[in-house]
């Protein structure tokens, strides 16, 4: 019964919300399409923060809501069926605010989480490099304190949102001659610097949500580390573990309703007729079953290899969700009036699903190794 009123309240609130100027922001947003009606969403997320539905599962004492994981699955779910827009401070929210609440001093947390509950500061994850994408402890980015500051040089890709954010995490060697996982540090940089570069890279479906950062003698404030220098394979690995919780039920409520409008283009279009293309069909929703029972059980787990299999699932199912568009319209998938639609652009970006985040080879060897127990594959 407390479920289902809280449940209601959420819904509520948000039909009461999303109209006038914020109907507008409905259904955009999200990957590949982060280019849509920014500053909108910007001020729909304000609006959110205004009425305390941000951060909704810090504690209370950082300006979150307290909200238990039950009440967390259901506002996440409740705000993907609304239709609401996808958030632009997920990062700042899902990845720093959790760092920072666990291994951040109080001096950091005043001076940053309010800021990201108000979304009033936005952030970015400074952690791929040209040389170090899915190997992430052969980051070369070096930090060096000098006078009170570190003096920051180096290279990050494929940083999301970095052209809209404020600061960056940084995964940084700071010191000298170091290997792999050992002088790393994790550093809070501010991007409106001479000292910083953001490039934008453009993708497949044109649009550029991703990424090149390039940090040349950048300075930020000797206090501006998180944890003990040198401990920034730790605190990076804990971020990584809060960026597959919670949220990730309310991804397959937008997963689920872009299955059901594949399976609404094949009846409209007559691919329906086809029994190959059903079954797919049928199939791909016995599979986002599987997704959500996994997410469940998993659900409150510490960061670990068993909850990277959730990664490696919905990586490969969304993929397939982007194959099933194109054969469900057929020739017409193939030619691009003027612009991509939302199934071409799914198609497209749905490339990257298996890559982002960690790549498909790399959580096989991960779930190999570490839950398997198999021997460890030969490393030059």
């Amino acid at each position: 019964m407390e479920e289902t009123r809280f449940r209601r309240e959420i819904a509520d609130w948000l039909a009461d919300n999303l109209t006038g100027e914020f109907a507008a922001v409905r259904g955009l947003g999200g990957p590949g399409r982060e280019h849509e009606a920014f500053d909108l969403r910007l001020a729909w997320e304000r609006h959110l923060a205004a009425a305390g539905w941000t951060c909704v599962g810090w504690p209370a004492e950082f300006g979150g809501r307290g909200l238990s994981l039950d009440e967390q699955v259901v506002f996440h779910e409740e705000y993907a069926a609304s239709g609401a827009p996808a958030r632009v401070n997920h990062i700042g929210e899902q990845l720093l605010g959790p760092t920072l609440i666990a291994f951040g001093t109080p001096e950091q947390r005043e001076r940053f989480l309010p800021k990201i509950v108000a979304v009033e500061e936005l952030w970015c994850q400074g952690y791929s490099e040209p040389g170090a994408g899915s190997d992430l402890a052969a980051v070369s980015t070096s930090a060096e304190l000098r006078g009170g500051e570190w003096v920051v040089n180096g290279q990050k890709i494929w940083t999301s949102l970095a052209h809209v954010a404020d600061w960056c995490f940084v995964l940084a060697r700071t010191e000298q001659g170091s290997k792999r996982h050992r002088g790393l540090s994790y550093l809070l940089v501010p991007l409106g610097q001479d000292g910083v570069t953001v490039r934008p890279i453009q993708q497949l479906t044109g649009t550029s949500e991703f990424n090149e950062v390039f940090f040349d003698d950048a300075r930020t404030p000797a206090s501006m580390v998180v944890g003990e220098p040198g401990d920034g394979w730790r605190i990076a690995m804990a971020t990584l573990g809060f960026e597959r919780g919670v949220s990730t039920l309310g991804q397959q409520i937008g997963f689920r309703r872009e299955l059901d409008g594949i399976v609404a283009e094949a009846k409209r279009l007559g691919t329906w007729d086809d029994p190959l293309l059903r079954a797919d069909l049928d199939r791909a929703r016995m599979g986002l079953r599987v997704l959500r029972a996994h997410a469940l059980r998993t659900l409150g787990q510490d960061a670990g290899p068993e909850v990277a299999v959730g990664k490696l699932m919905w990586a490969q199912w969304h993929r397939g969700l982007g194959e099933l568009a194109v054969r469900a319209r057929g020739a017409r998938s193939l030619v691009a009036d003027g612009e991509l639609d939302e199934w071409q652009r799914l198609f497209l970006f749905t490339r990257a699903d298996t890559i982002y985040g960690g790549s498909d080879e790399i959580e096989r060897t991960i779930i190999a190794e570490r839950v398997l127990g198999l021997p460890r594959e030969a490393r030059p």
